[in-house]
């Protein structure tokens, strides 16, 4: 009796907790939770990466505006100041750069020269790398050179449409109205990037070998140095190769610099063991970008004469090159010699720019520039007075966005 009175005692707690306990069951699952809305919701992952867009370009009934890089090392402080002088326009931007090679008196006299000139002080669109960069030609610290630029240009250059990157060696062959007229009506969200995914000899010499550039970490210029070993082709995305010298979209310019699906951070830590890196960084980038891939123009706006097969270098261009620079239809040339004799002879003949002097066209009429800033100048900056070289320019990218085989010649 005794043994049956203490089991009744712990036995009617026990089906009471029971009890409740299967009341809570049942309320629990027939109650949606906060946890089990919210996974119901997530049953489609959603990606950062899906919510962010490509910037909108500026309409194509506007005046295009251009963004330069002039770069160059030592001994080329001249150069870049009668380049600049040759590429000036006040609806434009620059950013000029003196490499750390450069004496820093030579790269004093370029800030100087920016700072004496009233144009330039009075529209305010010169700007000059004071913290100077180490550049390797072959390495990537000319591509980390280039996005630096391009990150001044950005954050402090207002609005403009494309990039180009140019060395003190280049020289355009047209004027500035020759060129914003013709890209007046070219959709902004083009760039004009040389490139194919034919590497051919690339491959083996400079893809697989792995290089250190010391201008990433050294003050002192000195060559490129070789690890032994070897690496194999990257699979996470397709190598391109081309042309070092690009005309590039602002979208794209973006896009490289904020990366916002990662691809140009891992593209370019690749490349900084890369032989010859301004070769391939921007292609493979662009070529393995979905949003970008169908907006490239397979050509460089250059005129460069090369050995067959390439070396290195181009030819350095003269006189006697002259003829074919013309009929390239190109926007610019390279590579030239300091005060080489022809760069007299475009200046003369093509751009019609004096000795010392800015290019003459709607803005300007060929006297002083610095004596009419106020009464002339920036009243007519958005009115264009092209000349033959837009005809020529015309005719190059007619043939370029006209080819049957356009739209299928995309990063190919």
């Amino acid at each position: 009796m005794e043994l049956t009175i203490k089991k009744t005692k712990w036995m009617v707690p026990l089906a009471f907790a029971l009890l409740i306990s299967f009341f809570l069951i049942i309320f629990t699952l027939s109650t949606k939770t906060p946890f089990q809305k919210s996974s119901i919701k997530a049953k489609v992952p959603i990606f950062v990466e899906s919510k962010l867009h490509i910037p909108s370009t500026r309409p194509i009934s506007t005046i295009p505006k251009l963004a330069y890089l002039i770069s160059g090392s030592s001994g080329d402080g001249e150069s870049i100041k009668r380049t600049l002088k040759a590429l000036y326009h006040p609806l434009n931007q620059y950013v000029v750069h003196l490499d750390l090679e450069a004496p820093a008196d030579e790269r004093l006299e370029l800030v100087n020269f920016v700072k004496r000139e009233p144009l330039f002080v009075e529209v305010g669109n010169v700007r000059v790398v004071v913290r100077s960069n180490l550049v390797t030609y072959r390495g990537p610290t000319m591509v980390s050179n280039t996005l630096h630029a391009a990150a001044i240009l950005l954050k402090e250059g207002g609005e403009w449409d494309w990039f180009i990157n140019l060395s003190a060696s280049d020289y355009p062959l047209v004027t500035q109205d020759d060129l914003l007229h013709t890209f007046s009506t070219v959709p902004r969200e083009l760039n004009f990037i040389e490139h194919t995914s034919d590497i051919g000899w690339k491959e083996y010499h400079r893809a697989r070998p792995v290089i250190i550039d010391s201008g990433l970490y050294s003050l002192n210029k000195s060559d490129l140095f070789w690890i032994p070993q070897k690496r194999s082709m990257p699979t996470a995305f397709k190598l391109f190769t081309g042309s070092a010298w690009t005309m590039l979209s602002r979208p794209f310019m973006e896009y490289l610099l904020w990366g916002w699906d990662n691809l140009p951070r891992i593209v370019l830590m690749y490349y900084a063991n890369f032989l010859s890196t301004p070769e391939g960084y921007f292609h493979t980038v662009i070529c393995n970008a979905e949003e970008f891939r169908n907006t490239t123009v397979n050509h460089d706006l250059h005129f460069i004469s090369w050995d067959n097969p390439p070396k290195q270098h181009p030819h350095v261009l003269t006189l006697k090159d002259y003829k074919n620079m013309v009929d390239s239809n190109a926007s610019f040339a390279r590579k030239f010699r300091r005060n080489e004799p022809v760069l007299d002879k475009i200046d003369s003949e093509l751009l019609g720019r004096k000795i010392d002097g800015f290019v003459p066209g709607s803005w300007f009429d060929g006297g002083d520039a610095n004596s009419t800033i106020s009464e002339y100048i920036l009243r007519n900056i958005t009115s264009l007075r092209p000349g033959p070289g837009a005809q020529r320019m015309k005719s190059l990218i007619s043939s370029l966005l006209s080819d049957k085989d356009f739209s299928s010649k995309h990063c190919i």
